[in-house]
């Protein structure tokens, strides 16, 4: 059987770094991925395992038993994120952590620091998998595919073990909030699932932020700077006062819990024209809406300072707080915090600081919960995972078939 931790480190050798254009349906490093991964299904015995031409990966093991079991979905994403490089990812072992600091690249001065990441400490005397400081690592969310795979073979060595179906699936494009476009919950066939997306070791999530996209479009007027006096209007000095009339504490780096926030992601620009990107981030609907009714009004005041259609906004709702469609069905919640307690993780629910598939997913019929991966710091060079913490999720993910198969 092989391991959880060698199936990661064969993954992130691949380079499935998505992309925001939209006309690119899936990259070609996530369909290398994808076709590697249903090779792997069928060699295990799930011979439906297929990729279909948007990208995504489907199989199902059958159950083994007559007893009525409910479907259970297991999911998680084939990409990592365009923030940041997810080509040649060079992994390093960091055996038997001490709880200094970890030179990622002496030739950078790349450091790893508990100074800047004190839950490092957390890991003292433990195996981590780290980068080399170039690249991010991609455990987000290589790692779930790894536990989700490991869990299957698992199943699959030990068919001693009764389960009912259990359906799994490889999206794409999570990254840049299309994992859900195109996912065929009908022919998934599950009838509740879960994301195996999430963070440190522990985590167990059902409440996500309300999320939209916003795109703001200044224009100026770009006249000669020797002949500009009472002609020329600098879209980018307009784009500075629109930013200037945001809250300053409503950031994320000054958030955190429930605490929503505006975030600009990015500007670009000239004396003609400048564009500003947005996202707006809050878990409850009421302020979400707020938030959105706020750009809006200060669209109105400043063309009502510097003429009409000098300021034009574009506002996309991406998705919703799953929290109305996971309480109704709150078992599969519950039934996941105690498969974590009875393999010894001590459950943390919380919310989720940002969105998963399961967010989009659970307002299509198949409401689906996000469980930890066990890495920390993702999509930037100093993402980091324990090796233990991935044997956990693995450990979960079979407790939670074995709890649902005892019912």
């Amino acid at each position: 059987m092989t391991t959880v931790i060698e199936r990661f480190l064969h993954y992130v050798k691949f380079d499935t770094q998505s992309s925001e254009e939209t006309v690119v349906l899936t990259t070609p490093g996530q369909f290398e991925l994808a076709n590697a991964l249903v090779e792997e299904l069928k060699a295990l015995g799930l011979d439906d395992a297929s990729v279909d031409e948007k990208g995504y990966v489907l199989a199902h093991l059958p159950a083994n038993t007559s007893k009525h079991i409910p479907p259970i979905g297991f999911i998680a994403h084939l990409d990592t994120s365009p923030d940041m490089l997810g080509k040649d990812v060079k992994p390093q072992l960091i055996e038997n952590y001490d709880g200094s600091d970890i030179v990622l690249n002496g030739d950078k001065n790349i450091v790893l620091s508990p100074k800047d990441f004190p839950e490092l400490l957390n890991y003292r005397g433990k195996t981590l998998i780290t980068t080399d400081g170039t690249t991010l690592l991609g455990a987000d969310d290589k790692a779930g595919i790894a536990e989700v795979m490991t869990a299957i073979d698992y199943l699959q060595c030990h068919k001693d073990i009764s389960h009912g179906k259990i359906c799994i699936a490889f999206t794409p494009n999570e990254e840049v909030g299309r994992g859900a476009d195109h996912f065929d919950v009908q022919r998934f066939g599950a009838e509740f699932a879960y994301t195996v997306d999430g963070g440190a070791i522990g985590e167990l999530e059902y409440e996500n932020f309300n999320a939209a996209g916003v795109k703001v479009k200044v224009q100026g007027r770009n006249v000669h700077p020797g002949s500009a006096k009472g002609k020329m209007i600098n879209a980018i000095l307009l784009a500075q006062e629109f930013i200037m009339k945001l809250p300053k504490d409503e950031t994320p780096v000054n958030t955190e819990g429930y605490e929503g926030f505006y975030h600009l992601t990015d500007i670009h620009g000239n004396v003609e024209e400048t564009i500003l990107n947005y996202i707006v981030r809050d878990f409850e609907i009421n302020s979400f809406q707020q938030r959105k009714e706020k750009l809006q009004q200060i669209i109105i005041d400043l063309n009502e300072k510097y003429g009409p259609e000098r300021f034009s906004i574009e506002i996309k709702d991406q998705y919703f707080n799953m929290k109305e469609k996971i309480e109704p069905v709150k078992h599969i919640l519950e039934n996941a915090e105690k498969a974590m307690e009875a393999v010894g993780v001590v459950p943390d629910i919380r919310p989720i600081r940002g969105g998963t598939d399961g967010a989009r997913l659970s307002f299509m019929g198949l409401p689906t919960p996000n469980i930890f991966t066990g890495g920390h710091n993702f999509h930037g060079k100093f993402e980091f995972i324990p090796i233990f913490a991935m044997e956990k999720a693995v450990d979960v993910i079979l407790k939670i078939v074995e709890i649902y198969t005892a019912k």
